[in-house]
């Protein structure tokens, strides 16, 4: 299924859920430029670009992660992902 068809199963599932824990993250679809300056200017660590027609493949082709260069806990955070396996 394309993505946006899977983020509003996703958006129905959490809801039915009524978990508090749980998010459901909006998406973006303009402005992305604008978007990612807000991301930095929060000194969050990034975004993540996906095709909103796009299908899901495990293949590593199918989304694009936009790092934020000067987030402020990015020293150390391989090495934090990689502990433990």
């Amino acid at each position: 299924m394309a993505l946006v068809e899977r983020k509003k199963r996703l958006a129905r599932l959490v809801r039915a859920a009524k978990c508090p824990r749980l998010l459901y993250a909006q998406h973006i679809e303009q402005h992305g430029k604008g978007f990612f300056a807000e991301i930095c200017a929060r000194d969050l660590e990034g975004i993540v670009a996906k095709r909103k027609l796009g299908i899901y493949k495990d293949d590593g082709n199918t989304w694009l992660k936009v790092k934020n260069r000067t987030y402020s806990q990015a020293e150390g955070r391989h090495e934090l992902l990689t502990r433990g396996r």
